[in-house]
């Protein structure tokens, strides 16, 4: 069964398309990430962007990794009605964000609310609003080491930035967060870039340690770069992608020996031609911010080639001998997961006997769930 560790064998007929996770896979995954940073599960900060799934959280804990990141308010909150200690919110708080931020942390005081800036201006506004409700806010200042998305380049005095932070009366300046997921190639030139950069940053942040009289934190990177921070001291990791793995990162990051540990099931509706059919996997049911060819990958057979996509439908040209039929049962690989698992209201929990066994609900999915 491991060749075909996809199929379902239950007999609980569920309406395709649907996301099935594979509890095993998703439980050896979380135990691989934790071999990497021998045992020392405080070096763990994981994105839940992946999931948006509060039965992971709970996993999580039970493997004693308390602390998370995540990118939206509603990812935030659902941290926190799971009891997460500690939530970083790898997102600038600006306009309306910045009032639920407020909201978040006044609702649930007992969990340590931390957040990223990278301007003067975000974090002064940050620093209004905690000292009208009478709070002091806990940020991180985000360092753009090349990916360009957001953060205050390493170029420029980022230092001179922090200096003006520290001064801010209602904000706790707690440290630094890199995102480097521009970083492609191979594992050597991955380390390689990550570590010539890491290595000057941090030499500054021994620096500006012992002007301030106590310890930085460092959270950095994300899964291209997790082997590097992985072997870092004092540094969180926080890749997300292990939780479920996807085509992309087995291709390209090979060296991290994570399962996939989700698929998209899906049904024949239709064969159109000699040689093709139709599946139900259309733009709405799979991520397909990628050429046609980078959306997905047929686990019941190689020879099946997608060809064509629509919101509804996947055209699959069928290149080889298998026979297929109108209502059989197409299992598919995402190239990409985290806005895959988006798409979806909900996952079908399989177990080791390959049997639907439970439901889990993607609540974050949603933009907001109450705050």
């Amino acid at each position: 069964m491991q060749n075909n560790w996809w199929k379902i064998n239950s007999e609980l007929r569920i309406d395709t398309p649907f996301l099935a996770v594979y509890e095993d896979r998703i439980q050896a995954n979380i135990e691989r990430l934790i071999e990497a940073v021998k045992g020392e599960t405080q070096k763990l900060r994981p994105h839940i962007k992946t999931h948006k799934i509060g039965e992971i959280l709970d996993l999580f804990k039970t493997y004693n990794i308390n602390k998370i990141k995540c990118a939206t308010i509603a990812e935030a909150e659902l941290a926190a009605i799971h009891e997460i200690p500690d939530v970083l919110l790898a997102y600038q708080p600006v306009g309306a964000k910045k009032d639920r931020w407020i909201s978040l942390i006044q609702k649930y005081p007992n969990v340590a609310f931390s957040t990223i800036v990278d301007n003067l201006n975000s974090a002064k506004a940050l620093n209004e609003s905690a000292a009208k409700n009478n709070l002091k806010l806990t940020v991180y200042l985000d360092l753009n080491t090349g990916m360009n998305r957001t953060g205050i380049s390493v170029s420029k005095n980022w230092k001179a930035l922090i200096d003006e932070i520290v001064l801010l009366k209602n904000i706790h300046f707690a440290g630094i967060h890199i995102y480097d997921g521009h970083l492609k190639g191979d594992l050597e030139h991955r380390f390689d870039t990550a570590s010539n950069l890491f290595f000057s940053i941090n030499e500054e942040i021994q620096a500006i340690n012992k002007k301030l009289g106590y310890e930085l934190k460092i959270v950095a990177g994300g899964s291209n770069t997790f082997p590097f921070y992985a072997t870092q001291k004092n540094v969180e990791c926080s890749p997300g992608t292990f939780v479920f793995w996807d085509s992309n990162y087995q291709i390209h990051l090979p060296e991290q020996h994570f399962e996939p540990a989700l698929v998209i099931v899906g049904t024949i509706i239709s064969k159109p031609t000699s040689s093709t059919f139709c599946i139900d996997i259309g733009y709405k049911a799979v991520a397909s911010e990628n050429p046609i060819d980078k959306r997905l990958i047929i686990l019941n057979d190689e020879n099946l080639i997608p060809t064509a996509h629509s919101e509804e439908h996947l055209i699959i040209e069928n290149r080889g001998k298998n026979e297929y039929a109108i209502g059989d049962t197409i299992y598919a690989q995402p190239y990409h997961v985290c806005p895959t698992c988006a798409l979806y209201d909900s996952v079908q929990v399989v177990n080791s006997a390959h049997e639907i066994c439970d439901q889990w609900l993607v609540v974050a999915r949603s933009r907001k769930i109450n705050i």
